[in-house]
């Protein structure tokens, strides 16, 4: 099967599978006699197998734990393939150099890659055991192969990821749940920073601070938000040291109390957005805030388009990853300092009982009897505080280091969704099949994933601006860190 044909058919599957509702039902890898020789495994195989089970455990816009797991799976696929490139080492492992004679096809690399995507995959979502199992027998490997001599692809591939697994497991992201000296009944991913909103979902005591939502999937039940993971901002970077080697000035737009007029501003900017959405507008907000969808299906792009062998597609893949995880930590660190307000919470606190002109909610179009207090953003808002956009400098930074490795901003892509496929507002948007783009460059993609944060109603301008500034920053970072390893010159290893 070509690159071609095959990405192709991904891009499909994936598109597919956004636009469906998901269930916990195990889903069979859609693959037929996979060649080992000449196809690329990560995509015919491991994200088709993996995309069911993510989304079924994880909303899509849950950025901090998507970027765990697609990043960790990349650093087992980058280092799986290291012994068989004639220069690359890997970053958690040493596992020597393959003969020039197995890397004449992508059968030993291919291997590897499957052997460490279910030994990682098992370590990061274990209640899908079956699905794992079932994505090596489609390929026709056995998922009982415990070999693990580095003389063998099955080997090398499951020490690969092992080495991931022992470099990673106690990061500070709580994995396992058991940070903070926690013995019994842990509690994976948890905080252990002991963060504390100022601001409760029912009383907004300081408007400057961040207010936990109060949401609801229509069945009577509401919650409140709790900011999700924390301490994303002191788990261990790749590329760098301390996010504390990075500037991002408090937002000043967002103090009540001491900028009332640019608080105002900020806050009738995106009630404008609101009121004025089109439905390319509707459709971007809905597709950057799909990081399994927007940020991955670039790459898998250009290895249709530039027919990557499959070494460029596992590094770039890799690179773009570690780039959005790196700035995320950056970025999780900044909010959690800062803890700015959401524009909902200030526009409720603005308006109040008054009218505003904004979105009515899906198929409602603008309205303009729509009290201040009753606003909602066309995408639903985050759990974390607002400052700086965490989507905008993941984006950033993916373009960044996307444009370092391919030398050229050029990015080519487009994405059509069929007349009706909203999933805000299914049935009614768009009113037509709708062309997203054409990002003729990583640049046009990376404003349009920013902007996009804005027509959403979930971010202020200024959280954008600093978040992309930043995410370029952090993308330069990773892909100096990502070439050393390439060219087996590894820079000096982060501090853990």
């Amino acid at each position: 099967m070509s690159v071609r044909s095959a990405t192709t058919r991904v891009l499909a599957a994936v598109t597919i599978l956004f636009l469906l509702p998901t269930s916990g039902a195990a889903r069979e890898p859609q693959t037929s006699a996979f060649d080992l020789d000449n196809g690329n495994a990560a995509i015919e195989i491991v994200i088709p197998a993996a995309t069911g089970p993510l989304l079924s455990t994880l909303n899509p816009g849950d950025a901090s734990l998507i970027l765990r797991i697609t990043t960790l799976t990349n650093n087992a696929w980058f280092d799986a393939i290291a012994p068989y490139h004639p220069m690359a080492v890997g970053v958690s492992s040493r596992l020597g150099r393959r003969p020039a004679a197995e890397r004449a096809t992508n059968r030993q690399r291919n291997i590897a890659i499957l052997y460490a995507s279910f030994h990682m995959f098992m370590n990061l979502l274990p209640q899908f055991r079956e699905e794992w199992r079932a994505m090596l027998r489609s390929a026709g490997l056995d998922p009982d192969d415990r070999n693990r001599d580095l003389a063998s692809p099955v080997g090398i591939g499951t020490r690969a990821a092992e080495a991931v697994i022992a470099s990673r497991i106690h990061d500070g992201m709580n994995q396992l749940g058991d940070e903070g000296g926690r013995r019994y009944h842990r509690q994976p991913y948890a905080d252990y920073l002991g963060y504390r909103p100022v601001n409760t979902a029912e009383v907004l005591r300081d408007p400057s601070r961040w207010q936990p939502d109060l949401v609801t999937s229509g069945n009577g039940v509401f919650r409140a938000q709790k900011f999700v993971t924390p301490q994303y901002g002191v788990t261990r970077p790749y590329s760098f040291r301390s996010p504390s080697q990075f500037h991002v000035p408090a937002p000043r737009n967002s103090d009540a109390a001491r900028n009332p007029s640019g608080y105002r501003r900020q806050a009738e900017e995106v009630l404008r957005a609101s009121a004025n959405l089109t439905d390319v507008q509707k459709l971007s907000a809905e597709h950057f805030n799909n990081k399994l969808q927007s940020l991955p299906t670039t790459v898998i792009h250009l290895a249709e388009t530039r027919q990557y062998t499959l070494d460029e597609f596992i590094f770039h893949e890799f690179l773009t990853n570690l780039a959005a995880f790196d700035a995320g930590i950056v970025v999780w660190h900044f909010k959690r300092r800062y803890d700015a307000v959401r524009p909902f919470s200030a526009i409720h606190y603005l308006y109040g009982d008054r009218y505003v002109r904004a979105w009515g909610g899906p198929g409602r179009g603008t309205v303009n009897d729509i009290r201040g207090a009753e606003w909602r953003s066309y995408l639903d808002t985050a759990d974390h505080p607002e400052y700086p956009s965490g989507s905008a400098a993941f984006c950033a930074a993916h373009a960044e280091a996307s444009r370092r490795f391919t030398g050229t901003d050029a990015l080519g892509q487009s994405v059509t969704v069929a007349s009706g496929a909203s999933v805000v507002e299914p049935d009614v948007t768009p009113r037509s099949d709708t062309t997203l783009g054409p990002w003729p460059t990583w640049t046009q993609w990376a404003r349009d994933c920013g902007l996009s944060r804005v027509w959403g109603g979930v971010h202020f301008q200024d959280a954008v601006t600093e978040g992309a500034a930043l995410g370029a920053r952090v993308g330069e970072y990773a892909f100096r860190f990502l070439s050393g390893h390439i060219q087996g010159r590894p820079p000096a290893p982060v501090a853990g």
